[in-house]
């Protein structure tokens, strides 16, 4: 082996300048990286990454490698129990003192016991253990870490191959890392699929498409009387938990909230085809139940006793919409506009004014094939011709839509 490391090692260091980049995201990397050991001897049953990323609810995330066929990519909150697992471990010490932290499970019992992950891997069989800096060019430092099964553990050699590759090891990882904030930050603000254009370098101001889709208004009942009489905290707190409601259901249906304006909160639902409209139409509307649902839940918690129970309004619309970014030079926003959006937003005004929680448009009661729980005919701010809303039954098999006249047809089919 002390002829085949530097070899070993040019070749591994060669990889990660070259083709490393190439691949998607730090787990493959890891991966990679941990077979290309392998094949040159050097005995590697377990590697990984540990990795601070930019995140709302993420704090830092851990790709992991083992000869035993495991490839995971681990996510770390900020929660207690993650807290104390860093804290007691190797990588705590890196972290500190930018220094790799070797532990001989095997040849030293005595300083294995000092980190619980040393205590796992030697019941696993593990027989040394390995964490090395890697250092990221805005001077902070990441981890890496190799652990084997070998008999006597790791030779001064294949420590020299570890030495050897972590700074080019640390540059491709924080190249990825670099893309995955980028695709985070863009995803959390604009959306994914405003997100994945702009990072695509496809959008300019004013630019944009005409799309289908199902549009969702949903806005809280009573939120300005509240947000006047609330303190503030209280009134973030309300409003996140609302906003988690609505957001989970809606994606949770394949959808994709657009924008959070006060305490509305506007979605879509693409599609294409008359099929395609038909499943968007069904995935708002089991979206609209998933959210009242949801509501219901938080409101049987009663985990904040300053806030009021939460009651919302939902409305639903469907048509050509345009899809694009407007604003000034420096600040852009990714919306959707038209008639059909207007009318949608003064559907769920309506919705407030009659109290209702769901109303639909005669535009999503045709893609449906249901008109049942026609609601009435209104005069809204903004159009012409009086507008026809319906109030769905969403109480039924979501297998068979909203129509009750519909729902023993469809049961038979479905059988």
């Amino acid at each position: 082996m002390v002829l085949e490391a530097p070899i070993v090692a040019a070749d591994v260091v060669q990889w990660l300048y070259s083709d490393a980049s190439h691949l998607n995201d730090t787990l493959e990397i890891v991966s990679e990286l941990a077979e290309r050991l392998r094949r040159g001897n050097v005995p590697v049953d377990r590697a990984t990454t540990g990795i601070w990323v930019v995140h709302p609810n993420v704090r830092a995330e851990a790709s992991i490698w083992a000869s035993d066929g495991t490839r995971e990519l681990r996510l770390y909150t900020s929660d207690n129990s993650s807290e104390e697992d860093y804290h007691s471990s190797p990588i705590k010490r890196v972290h500190e003192t930018s220094a790799a932290v070797r532990v001989r499970i095997e040849k030293e019992p005595s300083i294995a016991v000092e980190f619980p992950v040393t205590v796992e891997l030697r019941d696993e069989g593990y027989t040394d253990y390995i964490a090395l800096p890697l250092p990221f060019s805005d001077g902070s430092v990441k981890v890496a870490t190799f652990a084997t099964k070998t008999p006597g553990g790791f030779a001064s050699s294949h420590i020299s191959v570890f030495e050897s590759l972590v700074r080019p090891l640390a540059l491709v990882c924080e190249l990825k890392t670099l893309k995955r904030t980028a695709e985070t930050v863009l995803e959390t603000y604009v959306g994914p699929r405003a997100g994945s254009r702009v990072l695509d370098g496809t959008t300019r101001r004013g630019e944009g498409e005409w799309i289908k889709a199902v549009v969702s208004f949903a806005d809280i009942r009573g939120f300005t009387r509240m947000s006047n009489t609330l303190p503030a905290d209280k009134v973030i707190l309300f409003l996140n938990k609302y906003f988690g409601a609505m957001t989970a259901a809606v994606e949770a249906h394949g959808g994709e909230v657009l924008k959070f304006i006060g305490d509305e909160v506007m979605a879509i639902f693409p599609y294409e085809t008359d099929d395609e409209a038909r499943d968007a139409a069904k995935r708002a509307l089991l979206a609209a139940r998933e959210t009242l649902q949801r509501i219901e839940t938080i409101n049987s918690a009663r985990t904040c006793a300053a806030t009021p129970d939460m009651s919302v309004g939902i409305a639903l619309h469907a048509g050509d919409v345009f899809y694009g970014n407007v604003g000034s030079e420096t600040r852009l926003d990714f919306t959707v506009v038209g008639p059909v959006v207007n009318l949608a937003a003064r559907i769920a005004e309506l919705a407030k004014d009659l109290e209702r929680q769901v109303l639909v448009s005669d535009a999503l009661s045709d893609i449906m094939g249901c008109r049942s729980g026609l609601y009435g005919r209104y005069q809204v701010k903004g159009f012409d011709d009086p507008v026809s809303v319906y109030s769905p039954d969403l109480t039924g098999d979501p297998r068979f839509g909203y129509c009750p006249e519909n729902t023993a047809e469809r049961a038979l089919e479905a059988n």
